[in-house]
């Protein structure tokens, strides 16, 4: 059975568009639910990854309530934050208003066509939203596109987990209780369900792994946790 947020085709961005409309609100809440806190650690670990210096320009693409955006924007970068959803984007605004003088600016637009020219950014980076695009090899190839040589380049995900008896577990833990989460947090198990039906149509770290490397980038790695059920794709774009 599929999920009602879930379409491979060209109507993919309104039903996504759809699913982040309808948890805006109490996303920060089921991220924290679903990973016991540790959704938090590892978007530090991306912005340590990215090392972001004063005078540097960052963008976090597919940005949602903006939590990548403020780390980068914390070790001193000039951060945009670009997402398609507006409702995401005004809990990420409200978050910006507390936040001080170098918050991040926050921009709605298409991952797959970001309005920037190219060669712009020191830093790009994207938690939770290649698996999202109709394209994630476009939504990537945009990134490496408007990042400059040297650029660091790092994307955090789902990810699937090499030893089939753990991804079986883990995908279990998917299917039954990230759902149920759902429902009690936000009264839809559907908009959580989403989250497994999009990973079996997704590469993951392998994928996201290889494509880097045939975008030319250097210095490609991957950094798994839970035994790969999350990881980090990280890349340099050459000189």
């Amino acid at each position: 059975m599929g999920n009602e947020f879930f379409s491979p085709g060209e109507q993919r961005a309104g039903k996504v568009n759809e699913l982040f409309a309808t948890i805006a609100p109490r996303y920060d809440l089921l991220n924290d639910l679903q990973s016991l806190g540790q959704h938090r650690r590892w978007k530090r670990r991306v912005v340590a990854g990215a090392a972001p210096q004063p005078g540097e320009r960052a963008l976090d693409v597919c940005c949602g309530t903006g939590d990548i955006a403020f780390g980068l924007a914390a070790g001193g970068a000039e951060v945009v934050g670009l997402d398609f959803n507006a409702p995401m984007l005004a809990v990420a605004g409200r978050k910006a208003a507390a936040f001080g003088s170098n918050a991040p600016r926050f921009l709605e637009g298409d991952a797959m066509r970001l309005p920037f020219p190219d060669a712009q950014f020191d830093i790009v980076t994207v938690g939770y939203g290649l698996r999202n695009l109709v394209s994630w090899e476009m939504g990537l190839r945009e990134m490496v596109r408007v990042a400059k040589p040297g650029a660091r380049l790092l994307v955090l995900d789902f990810g699937k987990p090499d030893n089939p008896q753990w991804r079986a577990v883990y995908f279990g833990y998917l299917r039954l209780v990230v759902p149920l989460l759902g429902l009690v947090a936000c009264r839809n198990a559907s908009a959580y369900a989403y989250i497994l039906e999009s990973l079996r149509h997704y590469p993951a770290q392998r994928g996201v792994e290889v494509s880097m490397r045939n975008l030319g980038l250097s210095q490609v790695r991957v950094e798994n946790f839970l035994g790969g059920a999350m990881s980090i794709n990280y890349g340099v774009k050459a000189d």
